[in-house]
């Protein structure tokens, strides 16, 4: 069989050479001969063997989310699920959806300092919304029952703005810790419990919104509510209801982390190698001790001018002063320095948790574990 073979009749031609600049599908294009054969014997365009059986976008898992969003703003980085979060909220709310009850309210809660705030400005600002704010201070009063009544009007005015025809939204800062329940010996007023109340109602009945002594049938714009707080189980449980807030727990991944980091420092010229070693060095530690991390190196530039100018001159060189504020040279941020003020950061928050001085000072006479320390090593930090 062999000797009957004639090589110079092979063609030289690779049949399967187009494989190599094809740009179908591979997976899905189940006819590798399309385009080898006459488009007499050829399905018709857009029938056919030569449709590939599923859209490429078919195949990826519904579980997983593709942000085709940019997720930075004026050099800060924001989390992509974050993001993703408080915008479908906000779009949601804006829409008529057909026998759909959205939840008016969006509460985002988690650890302290992981830029919950933070983040949420940065969204509304890349939204181009400027929120109407609040923050737990205000609801508490000497007068019962003007917390409730300022979150009404501060309501209605963001439904004025919305009626005008610019986005708007209202945002409470740590609900939890002005109207939520922080142990046995919080005390627990009668504006709280109205505070409780208003939102449920405002939930409830979002484009109904009165103040006290006006009650005419008036149809206000719905307005998005977001809230921020740490721990949102000391809150009014029918108020964190599904049917009335939307809840997201906020845990930044080390992604997260080292994005908001590389934000943090992108005017100091700090590698992206430099704060990876940074945020894997401190890894328990929130965002915001990245940024108290950053101050802590201008510490030495004042110290510097605080000598040149005099302890005595400070007052007057610093208030009301002709020559204006001092300005400093942008100081060199290195690994080292920025690891050695991050381990002193660290000291001083396990002395806040080792020493506690209260329960020494009603036990006994003592001055805590730190002074011993001090004693003994000859510095405190």
């Amino acid at each position: 069989m062999a000797a009957d073979l004639d090589e110079t009749k092979q063609s030289s031609k690779d049949r399967w050479s187009g494989l190599a600049y094809d740009t179908s599908d591979d997976q899905q294009d189940i006819t590798r001969g399309k385009g080898l054969v006459d488009t007499l014997f050829q399905a018709p365009s857009g029938d056919g063997t030569h449709v590939a059986v599923l859209s490429s976008y078919e195949y990826i898992s519904k579980g997983r989310r593709e942000y085709n969003f940019d997720n930075t703003m004026d050099g800060y980085y924001i989390a992509p699920s974050f993001m993703d979060k408080l915008l479908v909220h906000i779009t949601k709310n804006f829409m008529n959806l057909p026998n759909i009850k959205v939840p008016l309210i969006l509460g985002i809660w988690g650890g302290k300092g992981q830029g919950k705030s933070f983040q949420c400005e940065l969204v509304l600002a890349k939204m181009g919304i400027n929120p109407i704010m609040m923050s737990a201070g205000e609801l508490e009063s000497g007068n019962a029952g003007e917390p409730a009544k300022l979150i009404r009007q501060r309501y209605r005015e963001a439904a004025d703005i919305i009626a005008k025809g610019k986005m708007c939204c209202l945002f409470i800062n740590d609900l939890d810790a002005g109207a939520g329940r922080l142990g046995g010996t919080t005390q627990y007023t009668v504006n709280n419990q109205m505070v409780n109340a208003t939102l449920m109602n405002i939930a409830d009945n979002p484009t109904n919104v009165q103040l006290s002594g006006m009650y005419n049938k008036q149809v206000n714009a719905r307005v998005p509510v977001v809230v921020t707080g740490n721990d949102f189980s000391t809150l009014y449980a029918p108020l964190i209801r599904d049917g009335r807030m939307e809840k997201f727990y906020w845990a930044p991944t080390r992604e997260d982390c080292i994005g908001v980091c590389t934000g943090i420092f992108r005017t100091d010229d700090v590698r992206k190698e430099d704060v990876v070693e940074l945020v894997d060095t401190f890894p328990g530690q929130s965002i915001d001790f990245f940024g108290a991390l950053r101050a802590r190196v201008y510490d030495d530039e004042v110290r510097k001018w605080i000598a040149d100018v005099g302890v005595e001159k400070v007052g007057k060189r610093l208030v009301n002063s002709r020559d204006g504020l001092p300005t400093f040279e942008q100081p060199e941020m290195t690994l080292e320095k920025l690891l050695g003020y991050g381990n002193m950061l660290v000291r001083e928050q396990e002395n806040v948790k080792r020493v506690q001085l209260a329960e020494k000072y009603l036990s006994e006479a003592a001055l805590g574990d730190a002074n011993d320390d001090a004693m003994k090593t000859g510095s405190f930090y």
